[in-house]
């Protein structure tokens, strides 16, 4: 898969940004290990110093775990991974309400609009 970066954002924050993805999406689940530095790097075609960079601060967020010699493990702590998902989902809600107040919208619009889609 081949990943376009944003421009304006570093390159290792977007890569955290796919690995919480995974992990979100089960795709790396509580206890898997995650894909080693240099499979990472070829996979997202960058340095294997950005990936580094990404699995170091997702470790200092606790979302990841490193046992020595043998890799690095996706947090076994279910509720830190719901929380986290949690704000990532309300910070996702936030801006499209924002976004959409910006064309002129009111949230009981916005709430009705979806609501008419569903049902």
């Amino acid at each position: 898969m081949k990943y376009d970066f944003d421009p304006n954002l570093p390159i290792y924050i977007q890569v955290m940004d796919e690995i919480k993805k995974k992990i979100f999406n089960g795709y790396y689940g509580s206890g898997a290990k995650i894909d080693s530095v240099r499979e990472l790097a070829l996979e997202y075609s960058v340095n294997p110093n950005t990936i580094q960079k990404a699995l170091s601060e997702l470790e200092r967020e606790n979302l990841l775990y490193s046992k020595r010699s043998m890799g690095r493990f996706v947090s076994e702590n279910e509720e830190l991974i719901k929380k986290m998902k949690l704000e990532i989902i309300n910070e996702k809600v936030k801006i499209f309400i924002e976004e959409m107040c910006e064309l002129g919208y009111d949230k009981n619009d916005i709430i009705n609009y979806k609501l008419k889609q569903i049902l």
